[in-house]
């Protein structure tokens, strides 16, 4: 293939990759913060170790990290219509990923808040503040800081976990590259295109994870002073 014909092929595959980019970055976005309550939930019940509930969280976050994700889509996108629940595509991939990613958070989050010293929560209930309190204002932020690379690394998995998607037909990156490939029969320029489609939102979340790294490191360390 030569170059001008490269150029004519990504002039017409990338309007329609594009698209796909925008669904990528939406799925992204919708379970990352579906996954982010889930997670935070899951973690303080399970640090608090709330009965039934604490073993009930224990269950889920063993289910959605001992199972494969391509597993679970399929249970929600065509195990459900058996027994009578239908979900559109892009809800069940909305639902999958976030249900997926948010067992991994809970884990980096509880992981963290158990690091945190326990004389910090004694010190601030000393003072009159309530559990509540203590989390939000003193052990909480904390324990986003020491999370915050474990964080940063499953929601860029979450964007390459997003490809999955396309097998119950939620036309994210993969499947309009599929789209195109189907039309234009050129599978390795343009799968090749769709991997650094990838590589490069995967370099922006590192970028933006190492500015919020430093400011928060900033924010301790005048804290601290």
């Amino acid at each position: 293939m030569t170059v001008q014909e490269l150029l004519s092929l990504l002039q017409e595959a990338l309007p329609i990759m594009g698209k796909g980019v925008v669904w990528t970055l939406y799925l992204s976005v919708m379970a990352m913060l579906l996954g982010a309550v889930i997670g935070v939930c899951v973690a303080i019940i399970r640090v608090a170790q709330v009965p039934l509930l604490h073993l009930a969280c224990r269950f889920y976050v063993s289910c959605m990290r001992g199972t494969p994700l391509l597993v679970q889509l399929f249970v929600l996108y065509y195990g459900l219509p058996s027994i009578g629940l239908q979900l559109e595509p892009l809800t069940a991939g909305v639902l999958g990923l976030g249900l997926n990613v948010g067992a991994y958070l809970s884990e980096s989050l509880r992981g963290a808040l158990q690091g945190i010293e326990h004389g910090q929560w004694l010190a601030a209930q000393s003072l009159g503040m309530r559990r509540v309190q203590v989390l939000r204002y003193i052990v909480g932020p904390q324990a986003i800081r020491l999370a915050l690379p474990s964080l940063s690394n499953s929601l860029i998995s979450l964007v390459k976990d997003t490809s999955l998607v396309s097998v119950i037909a939620v036309t994210e990156l993969m499947l309009a590259t599929k789209e195109v490939i189907a039309t234009t029969f050129q599978p390795f320029p343009l799968y090749l295109t769709a991997a650094v489609i990838y590589w490069i939102i995967s370099m922006l979340l590192e970028a933006l994870q190492r500015a919020w790294e430093k400011r928060l490191a900033r924010g301790y360390s005048a804290a601290r002073i």
